[in-house]
């Protein structure tokens, strides 16, 4: 299942309610309503490995180029370079606003800054461009970014961005996104999800 990665306007006054996913590893096509289906394991990926082909990367390093397989920008290209990591803390994810869900148990944020680059191609929209990134914890837990329901959380020193803003080739952006692991545990990598044909690439988070 996929997470609602986008905050919607603040309404005054009410809780921030949000949908946090976790474990997906896979890829789905289907973007326009936001709703996206992932489920299953890279595990099956392992076999159809290229042993010529570069799947590591440090911190700061471009992914190769990635194509968009969206209906609006099908065949764009565009890279993402993750920046830097940062696990958060359990007064940060106190102060955020959003509303604790007894059922996920306690949760702490971690923080990862990206560049998006348009490389050329139809127009995207910025949302598109980072849409695939995960999170992996020290557990091997994977999540993928939060999404906020109604309201909007605050993070220190992660704004938010517009998602749906339009960037066309020769545009970069840095941008910050927050996901929510499990307390206790810590962000190990950070990692592209390219369906189900093809291994993620993976940035590990150094120490």
């Amino acid at each position: 299942m996929r997470t609602w990665t986008r905050a919607v306007p603040a309404v005054a006054g009410a809780l921030v309610l949000t949908v946090a996913v976790t474990g997906c590893n896979s890829h789905s096509s289907s973007k326009k309503s936001k709703k996206k289906s992932h489920a299953g394991s890279h595990s099956s990926d392992s076999g159809s490995r290229s042993s010529k082909e570069k799947t590591t990367f440090r911190l700061g390093q471009a992914s190769p180029v990635q194509k968009s397989d969206e209906s609006s920008s099908r065949g764009a290209r565009y890279t993402v370079t993750p920046t830097k990591v940062q696990t958060g803390t359990k007064a940060d994810m106190d102060n955020s606003g959003l509303k604790k869900d007894e059922d996920d148990g306690p949760q702490i944020p971690v923080y990862v800054w990206s560049t998006l680059e348009h490389k050329g191609g139809k127009t995207m929209e910025l949302g598109d461009m980072d849409d695939d990134l995960v999170v992996k914890t020290d557990k091997n837990k994977r999540t993928r970014a939060l999404i906020v329901l109604l309201g909007q959380a605050k993070w220190p020193n992660c704004p938010g961005f517009d998602s749906d803003k339009k960037v066309k080739e020769g545009d970069s952006e840095k941008i910050c996104s927050a996901f929510l692991i499990p307390e206790g545990q810590k962000a190990a990598a950070v990692e592209l999800n390219r369906g189900f044909s093809k291994a993620p690439l993976e940035w590990p988070v150094t120490k």
